[in-house]
């Protein structure tokens, strides 16, 4: 018997900071690319959101993220999705993926079966919410120092935000921002659990 391998390093920011700041830099541009074509298209991409228990609507699971209702809408959500995306890129790509894939599919099938009748609910908001509580959160799992230092951080800036949990702004979808920041809080003992598994497995020689 082999020693186990050593304890995965639990970052707090990117190991490849340049990298991950053009990859979001991507994502985000992917967004206005969207954007100019929806409004070329006369507003008719945005109809793709996610449409509460409606079969039809179940597809905007995939598409919602990626869509805005207005230029302001999208300026709003750009800074946080940048900024929590790229701390989220911690963990390397593969987990960003991992992370960034559940809070996409949960976040929006939350929506999609617990939304009201007859809404559209589109906007990267609920990704944005999902990768803040992941960020807040992911510390208190990984019992990471650093990670919980950013987590104050973040929480002393952007935790107002939270409140957008809570109904009460007409137009606003706070069954997205809640969906996505339980599906976060999900994603980061997801990551717990599988770095644990990584740092106690045991190889055996054959």
């Amino acid at each position: 018997m082999v020693s186990p391998p050593p304890r995965r390093v639990v970052r707090a920011l990117p190991a490849a900071p340049l990298r991950a700041l053009v990859g979001m830099t991507l994502l985000t541009g992917l967004l206005y690319v969207v954007e100019v074509a929806d409004q070329v298209s006369g507003d008719r991409l945005q109809r793709n959101g996610i449409v509460p228990r409606m079969l039809d609507g179940l597809d905007g699971v995939l598409w919602a993220p990626l869509l805005h209702g207005t230029w302001a809408h999208l300026a709003a959500n750009t800074l946080p999705f940048l900024l929590f995306g790229f701390l989220a890129m911690a963990g390397g790509l593969g987990q960003f993926i991992v992370v960034t894939g559940t809070i996409w599919v949960l976040g929006g099938l939350g929506v999609w079966l617990l939304g009201p009748d007859g809404t559209n609910h589109i906007g990267a908001s609920g990704l944005i919410f999902g990768w803040l509580t992941f960020l807040l959160v992911r510390g208190f799992y990984a019992r990471s120092a650093g990670q919980i230092a950013l987590a104050v951080v973040l929480f002393l800036f952007w935790g107002g935000m939270l409140l957008g949990v809570l109904p009460g702004q007409p137009g606003v979808s706070w069954q997205g921002h809640l969906f996505g920041a339980l599906a976060g809080v999900f994603a980061a003992r997801l990551v717990a659990r599988a770095d644990r598994r990584s740092a106690t497995g045991e190889v055996r020689a054959p």
